[in-house]
């Protein structure tokens, strides 16, 4: 573990058990190519959050990318999240075109040339996996937001990821069926994807409460930017847990009770944040909507 300005870099298990079978291999030089791209990978998501002014807790380094954690717990922009997730595959680009000139121009031996290159080709293009929390279940994430409730879009995105994960281990075992050898490594990378989205998925409530805790804090600021607000239409006998599972992320709020066809109240979003929350935490937040 390294901490650098306050941000913890971390190795993930699963990267020091392949870089254990690496170096059991004989294979220290693919072992240390690899450290290295996965590093200029996260170091560009990593520079593109802070561009943004994000305040990241952990950089935590897996065998296909890495994990950058921040506080903002999706109460960022998705432009932004759209942004910081390219960066990562931006620098595999970036590396195989630096790697390709290198070989071409014999600078570098030729076959290390096309193993870098095809190493950075090949993260780039899983990290676009519609899995999280690979850079493309990021950007799958970011953009059902834009479309559905945000609560919603946190079991579509676990899902989805968690239906992904189970086709990487078929796809993995699948040479056993023709007689060719197990993929050992995509094998653990995709019971490693299947665990973390099972757990994220079972995870789902208390992913969306830190939303709603960050979302309430921030909510103050888009009056002073200038907002329009987004209708909520509910009946008064409806629930609050109901009202903050139609939040959408990009939108702020203002919630119209009806009684008998009429408006009997306009709550604004802050409101039922404050509501919501202190009913939770007296274990009482599905009463019935206020007047």
């Amino acid at each position: 573990m390294i901490k650098w300005r306050g941000i913890v870099f971390r190795l993930h298990p699963l990267f020091v058990l392949i870089m254990l079978a690496s170096l059991l291999t004989g294979r220290f030089v693919e072992l240390v190519t690899l450290f290295f791209i996965v590093l200029f990978h996260e170091l560009g998501h990593l520079a593109m959050a802070l561009r943004f002014g994000w305040t990241v807790r952990e950089v935590k380094l897996l065998p296909f990318g890495g994990v950058v954690e921040v506080e903002e717990a999706g109460s960022v922009p998705a432009r932004e999240e759209l942004a910081v997730a390219l960066a990562g595959p931006a620098q595999n680009v970036f590396l195989a075109g630096v790697g390709w000139a290198l070989g071409h121009l014999g600078w570098v031996d030729s076959l290390w040339a096309e193993h870098f290159v095809r190493a950075n080709v090949l993260i780039g293009l899983f990290n676009f996996l519609p899995i999280l929390p690979l850079d493309g279940g990021r950007i799958a994430q970011a953009w059902i937001s834009l479309r559905v409730p945000y609560h919603r879009t946190l079991l579509w995105s676990a899902r989805i990821s968690l239906l992904f994960s189970v086709l990487v281990v078929l796809y993995a075992v699948y040479p056993l069926l023709r007689g060719d050898l197990l993929q050992l490594n995509l094998l653990a990378v995709g019971l490693f994807l299947c665990f973390s989205n099972w757990t994220y998925l079972r995870n789902v409530p208390f992913v969306f409460l830190r939303f709603l805790v960050h979302r309430n804090r921030r909510s103050e600021v888009r009056f002073d930017q200038g907002t329009l607000a987004r209708p909520i239409v509910i009946g008064d006998d409806g629930s609050l847990s109901l009202v903050v599972r139609l939040f959408m992320k990009e939108s702020y709020h203002l919630v119209y009770v009806m009684k008998q066809g009429r408006i009997a109240n306009v709550v604004p979003e802050k409101t039922v944040l404050d509501r919501f929350l202190g009913r939770l935490s007296s274990g009482n937040a599905d009463l019935r909507f206020f007047m």
